[in-house]
């Protein structure tokens, strides 16, 4: 099914609804044009569609049938992408989980999600291949030639995915997200990044997330652009992949862009055909610029998350530095979204700070089998609570402020990690910081920092704890800090705060005036 929206000469247009209409569109537009490229190997769209075609035709011979869900130990190949597009083009299920889990894990999303197929490899754990379920090698998809088209064509309404959320314990919650948002999602990210047919879009980000099968994936395809997909993020070699394959644009999370002004400086770091990275969240507006003038490029900043692809983004032409920007829309469908910041049930004027919400037509269906869970997250009118807390000005920018669940409150006081994390970061020992609330023998809580550094056994924590009070109101700066080597991140690149201590440890300092220190 397509929808229609304002244009043409009759003041409709028609726009793909889900992802094969989205992929069949590109394919029809141009079959010859080269789209995929890895280390060695190129695929046009027309030789894309005939693997996914055959990857489709041997799932339907192994049992796999519109509604059912295959589990994907999804790696960055070409073959997983593959294999990706066919289960979602044949109305099955995608449910891609990190190949590098640990088997508990994979065995616990196996017995919940029970899936019809496991597509997966020799190096997967072995809780993968004996899971009780049919079970493929991936590269045996492409073995046989395919066979009929599938019967059925998904809607635009049906699942398309089942997206693991990070830092569970427990069960996982499963986002199950449509077609209907992927092929906005694939419609959208061109226009807000506004690329064109002669750009190629870089990815390291993994197929088991949101952000490189929607933006990077389904963007090049409704582009007709290029798309260049690494195995995985290399700071040492990120930049000469660039130049290899002629990449113009490349998504990144969390650190990868800090990680990368971290690398010795090279004469030939802005030498690259690179014009465009879409990132989140903002860096400060002076490290923005540094970066971009490091590596030659523009930096667009944009807030999203897996219940919705469609969040905030800088507007064309503006540089609301250190924001999320604004609602974002549709290039065809026109205003399709909504939000408001809510406190307590009031939605809030501009400036007051509160949780973020959303509404339009990329809200998940919900939380697989989690009906309580989903009412929590999706509340009546189908309003998403994203869990963020921001403000909005009265130009409609919004502004991260922290996540609901780690506002610390401290001497009486909301104290929202990010803007501590910001500051510590400011020190150029620290390439990344984190924040959390940790008992306190008083009340509330006490404020602790975990600052990544080249050698904790070296860092000079009073100069970080010092550079970072020079930004901070005095009741935000950290009690504790403790020097590590790295942090815990979860498999989409975000700081794993769930694993870090909350009780004492002998290597973190107490600047607490009325303890004493060494030294």
């Amino acid at each position: 099914m397509r929808r229609d929206g304002p244009g043409g000469d009759d003041g409709r247009v028609s726009v793909p609804d889900t992802i094969p209409e989205l992929f069949d569109e590109a394919v029809a537009a141009a079959p010859s044009r080269v789209w995929l490229r890895t280390d060695g190997r190129t695929f046009t769209f027309s030789e894309a569609q005939a693997l996914v075609e055959r990857a489709a035709s041997a799932m339907g011979r192994l049992g796999v049938s519109p509604g059912d869900l295959v589990l994907v130990t999804a790696r960055n190949t070409p073959e997983y992408l593959f294999a990706w597009l066919a289960t979602t083009c044949s109305g099955a299920i995608v449910v891609a989980v990190n190949p590098l889990a640990g088997e508990h894990e994979l065995q616990a999303l196996i017995g919940q999600v029970r899936p019809r197929l496991v597509v997966t490899d020799a190096e997967a754990p072995a809780a993968v291949r004996e899971a009780g379920a049919t079970t493929a090698d991936v590269a045996a998809l492409y073995a046989e030639p395919a066979e009929a088209a599938p019967a059925r064509r998904p809607g635009a309404d049906d699942v398309a995915a089942l997206i693991p959320t990070s830092g569970t314990t427990g069960r996982s919650k499963l986002v199950a997200q449509t077609h209907r948002a992927y092929a906005m999602a694939g419609e959208g990210f061109p226009w807000w990044m506004q690329l064109g047919q002669d750009d190629r879009l870089m990815t390291s980000l993994p197929l088991f997330h949101i952000n490189a099968p929607a933006y990077s994936v389904l963007g090049s395809i409704a582009a007709r652009a290029g798309l260049v997909l690494l195995p995985r993020f290399s700071a040492s070699t990120f930049l000469d992949s660039a130049r290899r394959h002629g990449a113009t644009e490349f998504n990144a999370i969390g650190a990868m862009l800090e990680i990368l002004m971290r690398q010795p400086e090279r004469e030939d770091d802005a030498e690259t055909p690179l014009r465009l990275c879409y990132t989140g969240p903002a860096p400060t507006k002076a490290r923005q610029l540094e970066m971009e003038e490091r590596f030659g490029l523009r930096i667009v900043c944009g807030y999203a998350l897996s219940e919705s692809p469609y969040g905030t983004i800088w507007p064309h032409g503006s540089r609301p530095f250190g924001t999320l920007g604004t609602i974002r829309q549709h290039p065809r469908l026109g205003t399709v979204n909504e939000a408001r910041v809510m406190l307590d049930g009031t939605e809030l004027a501009d400036g007051g700070v509160g949780e973020l919400e959303l509404r339009n037509p990329a809200v998940m269906r919900g939380y697989w089998e989690m009906p309580d869970e989903t009412a929590e997250a999706v509340g009546p009118g189908g309003w998403l609570r994203t869990g963020d807390l921001v403000h909005r000005s009265p130009d409609g920018t919004y502004t991260f402020v922290g996540r609901r669940k780690e506002v610390i409150r401290r001497r009486g006081e909301n104290v929202a990690p990010a803007e501590i994390e910001e500051a510590l970061c400011s020190h150029p020992d620290v390439t990344e910081a984190a924040v959390v609330g940790v008992p306190s023998e008083l009340s509330e809580e006490e404020i602790k920092g975990f600052v990544a550094v080249a050698d904790p056994a070296t860092a000079d924590l009073a100069s970080i704890r010092d550079a970072a009070a020079a930004l901070l109101t005095a009741f935000k700066v950290p009690r504790y800090l403790e020097a590590v080597a790295e942090l815990p991140h979860t498999p989409t690149g975000r700081i794993a705060k769930h694993e870090l201590p909350r009780e004492r440890t002998g290597a973190e300092t107490d600047f607490d005036p009325r303890v004493r220190r060494a030294g």
